[in-house]
This record gives structure tokens, sequence and C-alpha cells, in this order.
């Protein structure tokens, strides 16, 4: 995995430069990208060497334009990208490029796990207090996780706090058979 974040440093950097005044926006049809580069059949069709570099980034850009619009420089990106070969590192490509926005914005991406959905009102007051907690503007973002069984679990970076009730009976666990 070092010799793909390596691989995609250059490319996430440039890219930010290139891009320094719709950040946001780039973000947006860059994560599209990703997403769909993700897909390990387009990774072995993208692979196949009687497949031209032109049926790779219609296919990609054609699934991306259902869902985001894919401006020049995200055209131009991509095709880069598919003539260097370089198509497997875009999602990495992309988190190099969210870090690099919120190292500028002094933010961090938070993802909260929760047992249960959470309404607009709840997740905003768990987002005052974990900022709080934290100490820095946090971008959060829900997924819901049924193991959990109750509470939540938060990710920030390689920072963890976790209060769900699956944490708490592996501790009680832990404790009862040492």
């Amino acid at each position: 995995m070092a010799e793909l974040a390596t691989i995609a440093r250059p490319y996430a950097e440039a890219l930010f430069k290139a891009q320094a005044s719709d950040l946001a926006g780039t973000a947006g049809w860059l994560d599209a990208l990703a997403a769909v580069a993700d897909n390990a059949q387009l990774q072995q069709f993208a692979d196949n060497p009687r497949v031209t570099d032109a049926q790779v980034y219609d296919l990609v850009s054609g699934v991306v334009q259902k869902h985001v619009s894919l401006p020049a420089a995200g055209q131009n990106f991509l095709r880069l990208l598919i003539e260097n070969r370089r198509l497997g590192a875009l999602s990495v490509i992309a988190q190099q490029f969210r870090a690099l926005m919120n190292a500028q914005s002094g933010t961090a991406d938070a993802v909260v796990y929760s047992a249960f959905p959470m309404d607009a009102t709840a997740l905003s007051g768990l987002s005052a207090t974990l900022e709080k907690r934290f100490a820095r503007k946090l971008n959060v973002s829900v997924q819901q996780d049924a193991s959990l069984i109750g509470g939540i679990r938060v990710v920030v970076g390689d920072e963890v706090l976790d209060t769900s009730v699956k944490a708490r009976l592996e501790q009680m666990k832990a404790a009862l058979t040492a």
C-alpha cells in the first residue's frame, strides 16, 4: 500500500495546485471517479491488453456522468490516469487530495458509525460535541452499523472514540477472562 501512496501523491498534489480555485467541486468529481474506479470488474477491463484507452475512458466517464458532471479538468485528469495506467491509484489520489484540502482548511473527516439512523438534529448536536472533543472542525458523515448494538463509534483520522455497546461488552469480557 505504501507504493500506491507514493504513486498517488504527485497526482494529488498537482491536482490540488491546479484546481486551487475550486477545491470542493474537484473533490466531488474526484470522489465519484474514485468510487467507479474501485470496481474490480472495471479494473479487470482496464487491465485487458485488448481494450484501448479510449474504451476505458468512455466506460468510466459514462458511468461518472450519470452521477456528477465531469468538467474538462476532470476529463483530462481521467485521460492522464488511464494513459499512465494509474486508474488503480485513483481512490488513494482522492484520499490524499481530501487530506490536502483538510490540512489547508484546518478540518478533518470524521466517520460516525451508529447502530441506528440519526436525524439531523441529533447529528448537529453530536457534531458540535465531537468538534470540542477533537479540538478541530470536522466534516461528519454517518454510516449505519447494526453490529454495534447501540451507541456510536467515531473515527477521525487515526483516532477512535468507541462508546458502543459492543465495545463495552468486549471490555467486560476481557476484564472477566483476565
